[in-house]
């Protein structure tokens, strides 16, 4: 393993690429972008993006070393620019660095990449995809490539989920790349189409006042959990089946219920959302998260779900506004934290320092 290094950046020539791409919460249909399910029935995906980032820094060294670090979590690694890729020590930052110089031909280049993130890593807010996304876009800029945005997410979650061999759906990849409220449809042979959702302002300030994140305290490893709902639909486990149809389904009446701006039809289907998703795999949910959700809701809340696989991480609630002081009061006494976030309508970007 290559030996954690502290504070190694060289000199650079003076280019710095940063980059930043929203994290998102979703809303509904999430597993239904899961193969096979995906690839066999199609899958129906209703997210947004909010205002909680990953970001990175490309800068160039002089040395001939690559160094790549996850800041946010203390983790570093310094290698030869034409030695061994660090994937047992930072997978995805390798990954990106490989892939890139790989799928374009490049010659290795002696950089710096180093990366960070609002939120915990396992906080259901699809944060790993989030920073491949966030480290490409880095790459995107720096070399000039010729990626829409399409293939930018596509790219992304090739990265993660063949090279890289990590469990999970599609939609985190595409999320971060457009940003906003969409509609993704995801099928065979790679199809993917993102559709933005034209919201009424009003409809968002209310969803917006209607929101409560609360973090559980507890992380969790997405890909455990994927892997169960993946497993259950190809061995033809019937009932896992039947919930994910039942997902593909809130998730159209979500978009529905978006449109029309009825946040009361929204809650009713986000809670059948849950009690489906809760059908597709043992470790979706907790005897924690169920205690918490009944707290919130006994305090007056309309409904709440754990955002991304499940298992741990944010729990997000739609609560009247007028009731939100006392869910708040009845959260303070648990042992995580809740928050508050704004939707975001811009996706990935990058830019030039120097």
């Amino acid at each position: 393993m290559p030996e954690k290094v502290v504070d190694q950046v060289a000199p650079s020539t003076g280019r710095v690429i940063r980059s930043r791409a929203p994290l998102r919460l979703g809303l509904a249909g999430g597993g239904t972008d899961l193969s096979p399910y995906a690839d066999e029935h199609g899958g129906v995906v209703v997210n947004v993006t909010i205002d909680r980032f990953c970001y990175a820094n490309l800068a160039e060294r002089v040395d001939g070393q690559l160094h790549f670090e996850a800041a946010d979590h203390q983790r570093s690694a310094l290698v030869d620019v034409d030695g061994p890729l660090p994937f047992d020590v930072l997978p995805l930052h390798a990954g990106v660095y490989d892939r890139v110089h790989r799928e374009f031909d490049l010659p290795r280049t002696a950089v710096a990449l180093s990366t960070f993130s609002d939120v915990p890593a396992g906080s259901g807010l699809g944060g790993s995809s989030t920073l491949v996304v966030a480290m490409l876009e880095a790459f995107r800029e720096f070399y000039s490539l010729p990626l829409d945005d399409y293939e930018l997410a596509n790219l992304a979650w090739s990265i993660e989920r063949e090279d890289l061999g990590l469990a999970g759906g599609r939609q985190d990849q595409f999320a971060a790349v457009f940003g906003g409220f969409n509609v993704m449809e995801f099928g065979a042979a790679g199809h993917s189409l993102v559709q933005p959702l034209r919201l009424k302002e009003a409809t968002v300030r209310e969803l917006e006042a209607s929101l409560i994140l609360y973090f559980t305290g507890t992380t969790r490893e997405s890909a455990t959990v994927v892997s169960s709902q993946a497993s259950n639909l190809r061995s033809g486990n019937a009932d896992t089946l039947a919930a994910t149809h039942q997902l593909k389904a809130e998730a159209l009446a979500v978009k529905e219920a978006l449109l029309r701006g009825n946040l009361d039809a929204l809650a009713s289907s986000v809670e059948r959302g849950w009690l489906a998703k809760k059908a597709t795999s043992q470790g979706v949910s907790t005897s924690e998260i169920e205690r918490v959700r009944q707290v919130a809701i006994e305090a007056g809340a309309l409904t709440g779900k754990i955002s991304g696989g499940g298992g741990g991480g944010f729990i997000w609630f739609l609560v009247d506004p007028t009731k939100r002081p006392a869910v708040l009061r009845a959260l303070e006494a648990e042992p995580g934290y809740f928050d508050f976030c704004h939707f975001t309508q811009q996706g990935v970007v990058s830019w030039t320092v120097r």
